[in-house]
């Protein structure tokens, strides 16, 4: 569910404070945990990096951005791709292996 809009959008207080005086072309990167911050316009052109759980991922704000939340752009689980062995065939350029066909058919 999303916020009220009569309460306006979260935006973490420290984040906006460590760029009041800033300049996007100068500031070093914010390292932040607020992944449920919401970015807001004055957040453009700044780096920020975001916890995923384990580590921090660096997130380059462009106006895009604007709206969405910090933890959207931090994944927190890593993609492995589908498929298996056929996958891996695909990816190859190979055909799928398959049992060949006997074109005789057995004994004459």
């Amino acid at each position: 569910m999303s916020r009220s809009t009569k309460k306006g959008p979260y935006v973490d207080p420290k984040l906006l404070k460590k760029i009041a005086g800033l300049k996007p072309e100068q500031a070093p990167i914010i390292k932040t945990w607020s992944r449920d911050s919401e970015i807001a316009p004055e957040m453009v052109g700044f780096a920020f990096s975001v916890h995923n759980g384990k580590d921090f991922i660096e997130v380059r704000v462009n106006e895009d951005m604007v709206g969405h939340r910090l933890g959207e752009f931090s994944l927190t689980r890593k993609f492995v791709k589908h498929g298996g062995k056929m996958q891996r065939d695909i990816e190859q350029g190979s055909a799928p292996t398959a049992p060949a066909a006997q074109a005789g058919g057995g004994k004459k």
